[in-house]
């Protein structure tokens, strides 16, 4: 059966995630760190997209971007790799590919599921701040300098003192498993995050899937005439 093609709804956002190569490192040192974040910089200037927030690892990188046309985010994340991975091979003395296959990438529904994925990503960005080497302030100056607030964040207050507190508290809370499972469920089958009021309709008006199929055998019908 072909592959369907990748699923972009511009005007919303998308989770992708990238990961290296076999489990392999994609970033060693700030320096990694640095001209990843240049690399972005070239790839979000090259078209309509914008990032709400970004967490680079060691094995992967997860980021949240809002395309506006269909193109912009297949576009953004080529440029991203070819540019990343060729200051990455340059400077570390290797060949080849340094990403897993295609980047998975998942259509989030706004409203509280794209605050869910903002805080899933920047949770992940957090965590790893201790094991960060280099200037951690310049690294964390030029990450910032690529944000773009999304809506969902200048809804929770009138005042940026009262966005902040709020998504202060929304950081602190648990993140629900359930939700967790289904964005990742979203990323390994590129479909979408999101309500099933949100996603049947969407199915519908684009004769595709969207939503995950049901786990298990299918129930066995019973024989005819039986009570």
């Amino acid at each position: 059966m072909a592959r369907l093609p990748r699923l972009v709804m511009p005007g919303l956002a998308h989770y992708v995630l990238l990961r290296g190569h076999s489990g392999a490192r994609v970033v060693l040192d700030g320096a990694d760190e640095a001209a990843f974040y240049e690399a972005l910089r070239h790839a979000l200037s090259a078209g309509d997209i914008a990032l709400h927030t970004v967490a680079v690892r060691d094995t992967d990188v997860h980021l949240l971007l809002r395309p506006q046309t269909a193109q912009a985010l297949g576009h953004a994340v080529q440029v991203l790799g070819r540019r990343y991975v060729s200051s990455f091979n340059l400077r570390h003395g290797r060949s080849g590919t340094l990403w897993d296959g295609r980047y998975r990438a998942a259509v989030v529904e706004p409203g509280e599921m794209c605050l869910f994925a903002l805080r899933r990503v920047e949770r992940l960005a957090r965590a790893e701040k201790g094991g960060a080497l280099g200037d951690a302030d310049s690294l964390a100056g030029q990450r910032q300098a690529l944000l773009t607030a999304p809506p969902e964040l200048w809804a929770l207050g009138n005042t940026p003192f009262e966005r902040e507190a709020a998504y202060r508290a929304l950081l602190a809370a648990d993140l629900s498993p359930a939700w967790l499972a289904a964005l990742e469920a979203a990323l390994r089958s590129g479909r979408v995050f999101g309500t099933a009021d949100f996603v049947r309709p969407l199915a519908r008006d684009l004769q595709r899937p969207l939503l995950p199929a049901r786990v298990g055998r299918p129930a066995r019908r019973a024989p005819r005439g039986a009570a």
